[in-house]
């Protein structure tokens, strides 16, 4: 299994008070892709999750939303899932009302791909995952869209659907889960800003993992 640490060039920060409506994207070097800044509208997409049902961002209106881009063949996923990270945050937000959104843009061509049953049995069955929807996007489609480079990559939406913090889910590029407890974890800052009624402080941060294998 191929071990590729692979970043984007630092995302540009936008001021969340008075952003433009429409998506800001940033052009990522070396490909067509575009990654989705703090400050834009959350682009809408609907997807199929592991059991077949649809799932739409915009049907999540009204709360708080979170994106996890994932691969549990990655070793930085499963530095966050075997620590048991992942699991506690999504366990956490959802009990806040935060709709916990994880996809998986793992072209079946991959041999990291899982089919829909085992893609389950291994983040829900064996980790104990437990997002508001485990969904698919076997096409890429979502992911580039998205502008998703690694996995795990993260993404917080507010209740009118803008982006208010993109990036990595923590300050430590490490496979070791011992790293987990030493981070800072940008998605817990993000919510702890959210909670004290201000602006996200640290709004977007250079996400690092394994390439997403579109």
């Amino acid at each position: 299994m191929k071990n590729d640490l692979e970043s984007i060039d630092p995302l540009r920060r936008l001021a969340i008070a008075g952003a433009a409506a429409m998506p800001v994207v940033a052009a990522l070097p070396g490909t067509a892709r575009a990654a989705v800044l703090p400050g834009a509208q959350a682009p809408d997409f609907a997807l199929r999750t592991v059991d077949g049902k649809e799932i739409g961002l915009s049907a999540q209106r009204g709360r708080h939303v979170v994106l996890e881009w994932t691969n549990p063949g990655c070793p930085f996923v499963q530095k966050h899932y075997d620590s048991g990270n992942m699991q506690a945050l999504q366990k956490r937000y959802r009990e806040q009302g935060v709709a916990w959104l994880a996809i998986s843009s793992t072209n079946p061509s991959s041999r990291d791909w899982l089919e829909p049953a085992k893609l389950a049995a291994r983040m829900i069955g064996d980790w104990g995952a437990s997002p508001t929807a485990l969904l698919l996007d076997e096409d890429g489609k979502v992911g580039r869209a998205w502008g998703a480079k690694t996995t795990p990559q993260m993404f917080v939406i507010d209740p009118q659907g803008k982006v208010v913090y993109a990036g990595a889910i923590d300050d430590r590029r490490s496979t070791d889960p011992a790293d987990v407890a030493r981070a800072k974890n940008w998605v817990v800052a993000a919510f702890d800003d959210i909670a004290a009624g201000r602006a996200v402080a640290t709004a977007s941060t250079v996400p690092y993992g394994c390439s997403v294998k579109y």
